[in-house]
């Protein structure tokens, strides 16, 4: 995914714009400190190494371990995949829009939030019954389905693991639910619609429908 994204051709009229989360932070902190590498593997790392071709050592307490999966993750990541990492950004405001990873603060203004609780917050922020200047659109904690109400837009459906990619879009007062529907990752039953699980041979279904307020059932994560 990360090549694909990096990748990204230059499209008239389209401006990609990413942001930065706990995954990519861990993932660029683990660079540059290799002692962080078995925490890094509790949410993702292990899976991101095997992408590269690479495994967890067998000597995993030993730093000096890490340090060299480190260095070989480095030499096969390209410039481009590098400057990608290096270049995200941590949040962007477009109208009444604030989009960043994980959410923001209550009470602190959204444009003197720290990059900790942007990457990282949860319950503070999914609890509060705080409103902000802007709705915020974040992702970072999953639920059955996309959450939508006058805070705040949540878009994590657990895709890896659900089969379910969320996307909205946002134009004026009119919010749009776009989503594709994939194969179960594992035996457990999918998150989303049953209306909408395909057959066996249908491949992946497009879903679109108008993004209505909803409540969200946080689902237990690290």
């Amino acid at each position: 995914m990360l090549q694909f994204l990096a990748d990204l051709p230059v499209i008239q009229g389209v401006e990609w714009r990413f942001l930065k989360g706990n995954h990519e932070q861990a993932m660029l902190g683990f660079l540059d400190d290799p002692s962080t590498g078995p925490k890094w593997c509790e949410y993702g790392g292990d899976n991101a190494l095997r992408s590269y071709g690479l495994r967890v050592p067998n000597l995993a307490h030993r730093t000096e371990a890490w340090a060299r999966v480190a260095a070989d993750l480095r030499h096969k990541l390209t410039a481009r995949e590098m400057a990608f990492l290096e270049d995200l950004e941590l949040s962007l405001t477009v109208g009444d829009y604030f989009f960043t990873h994980a959410g923001a603060r209550p009470g602190v203004a959204l444009d003197r939030q720290s990059a900790e609780d942007l990457m990282w917050i949860r319950q503070p922020f999914l609890n509060s019954r705080t409103g902000f200047e802007r709705v915020v659109v974040h992702g970072h904690t999953p639920t059955p389905r996309v959450h939508a109400d006058h805070r705040r837009i949540g878009m994590d459906t657990k895709a890896y693991h659900s089969g379910v990619l969320s996307a909205v879009r946002l134009e004026r007062q009119d919010r749009r639910l776009l989503q594709t529907i994939g194969p179960r990752r594992t035996s457990e039953a999918r998150y989303g619609s049953e209306e909408y699980l395909p057959t066996d041979d249908a491949g992946v279904v497009l879903h679109t429908e108008r993004l209505e307020s909803a409540h969200a059932e946080i689902e237990g994560v690290r």
